[in-house]
C-alpha cells in the first residue's frame, strides 16, 4: 500500500517541540466520562488479567453492578456473566485497546480514545497488562513487548461475549504487541480482527532502546524504570528464592532492566536477544488485517529503524502515516475540542473513511 506521503496533523504554536508535545497531554488533558466495567480473566498459568470494559449501552438498567474504584471518576463497575448479555446487546463492536509502558487503562491517551470510539457507536475494551492494573499479578513473570498470548487469551475470551465486530488500537510497547500479535496470526487474523491502528511504535526495540537511553530522552528512560524497579522489589519481596532484586542497584538504562529482568523472567537470553524476538519489524510482512500504523517523525522515543519507508511501500495492508511533529503519543492538536488528532484519526481508519 502506497505510504500516506503528507499528514494533515499540526501541533498548536505554543507546544513547539517533541518533548513539549509529549508531556503536555501526558500530565495536563484529563478525560471525564468514561465509565468503565472491570472483569478479571483468569489465564491458564495461574495468573490474571484485568479488564476494563466502556460499553455503549445505558449502564442504570443493569441493577447488579458492584461498584469498583476508578481513580479518574468513580464511575466504573465490576461486571458478571450474567449480565454481559445486556451489557452487549445494543452494541456488537468491540475495540480492544492496548497501552503502553508502564500505562494502564485510566491514561489520558487510552481514556480519549474509548470515549470517542463509545461516541461512535464502539463498545471498548481497555486491557491493564500483567502488574498494571493496580494489583501486583500473580505469576513470576510480568508483561513485556511481545507478550502476544496475552492478547491471544483477551481475544479469545471477548470473541465468546458474542461481538460480531473487533479492532485493535494500540499505543508504544502495546502498538509493538499488536503488531507482532497480527503477523504471527498472519491470514488467520482476517476472521478475528477487521482493522488495527496503532501510535508512535518502537518497532525495533533494540535501536529504539538505545535511542531512549540517549541525553536528549533519558528523563523518560528514569521515570520508566523507577517504576519498573517498584515492582521488581515488590515481587522479591513476595518470591525472594526465585527473584534476586540485589541487581536493581546496578540498573541505569531501560536495556540494563531488560538485561537483568524482563529477559530472564520470559525465557530468552539478555536484552538483546528478547529485542529481536519481539520486535514487530520483523512480523510486519505477513499481517493481513487492514492496519494503520502513525508514527511521528519527532518522537523522542523512537530511532530511524521504526520508519522503514520503503518496505512499507511494498506492504499490501499496512498504511504508514509519519507526521513530522506530534511527540510520543501525543498528537495534541492546533485547535482543541476535547480529542486529540490521534483519536479522530483512529475514528477514521476503524470506519473505512
Amino acid at each position: 500500500m502506497p505510504l500516506i506521503e503528507t499528514s494533515d496533523y499540526r501541533p498548536p504554536r505554543w507546544l513547539p517541540n517533541a518533548h513539549m508535545q509529549t508531556i503536555y497531554p501526558a500530565l495536563f488533558r484529563k478525560v471525564a466520562g468514561v465509565r468503565y466495567a472491570r472483569e478479571r480473566l483468569d489465564l491458564p498459568d495461574g495468573d490474571f488479567l484485568d479488564l476494563d470494559f466502556s460499553v455503549t449501552s445505558d449502564f442504570s438498567v443493569i441493577s447488579d453492578f458492584s461498584v469498583i474504584s476508578d481513580k479518574l471518576s468513580g464511575n466504573s463497575a465490576k461486571a458478571t456473566p450474567d449480565n454481559w448479555s445486556l451489557i452487549t446487546d445494543q452494541c456488537k463492536k468491540l475495540v480492544i485497546v492496548s497501552h503502553g509502558l508502564e500505562g494502564d487503562s485510566t491514561r489520558q491517551y487510552v481514556l480519549g480514545m474509548v470515549r470517542l470510539l463509545n461516541h461512535h457507536g464502539f463498545d471498548c475494551l481497555a486491557w491493564n497488562f500483567r502488574s498494571c492494573s493496580g494489583e501486583l499479578n500473580r505469576a513470576m513473570r510480568f508483561y513485556h513487548s511481545g507478550a502476544t498470548d496475552d492478547l491471544e487469551a483477551v481475544v479469545a475470551h471477548v470473541r465468546a461475549k458474542d461481538y460480531q465486530h473487533i479492532y485493535l488500537v494500540g499505543f508504544s510497547l502495546g502498538g509493538n504487541l499488536t503488531l507482532k500479535y497480527l503477523g504471527e496470526q498472519g491470514v488467520g487474523a482476517t476472521s478475528l480482527i477487521e482493522r488495527a491502528v496503532v501510535f508512535s511504535v518502537p518497532m525495533h526495540l533494540s535501536s529504539s532502546s538505545t535511542h531512549i537511553d540517549s541525553t536528549g530522552s533519558r528523563v523518560y528512560s528514569r521515570r520508566f524504570n523507577r517504576s519498573l524497579k517498584r515492582k521488581i522489589a515488590g515481587k522479591a519481596a513476595l518470591m525472594p528464592d526465585r527473584i534476586d532484586a540485589t541487581n536493581l542497584k546496578k540498573i541505569r538504562t531501560l536495556r540494563d532492566f531488560d538485561d537483568f529482568y524482563t529477559s530472564k523472567l520470559h525465557g530468552f537470553r539478555d536484552a538483546e536477544d528478547y529485542y529481536e524476538q519481539n520486535s514487530s519489524i520483523y512480523f510486519l510482512d505477513r499481517i493481513a488485517v487492514p492496519t494503520l500504523i502513525v508514527n511521528a517523525k519527532n518522537d523522542p522515543f523512537l530511532s530511524p529503524e521504526c520508519f522503514p519507508f520503503e518496505k512499507m511501500r511494498e506492504l499490501p495492508n499496512i498504511w504508514f502515516e509519519a507526521p513530522a511533529e506530534g511527540g510520543h503519543c501525543g498528537f495534541y492538536p492546533a485547535s482543541y475540542d476535547g480529542t486529540l488528532w490521534s483519536e479522530r484519526r483512529a475514528l477514521e481508519f476503524l470506519t473505512g473513511k
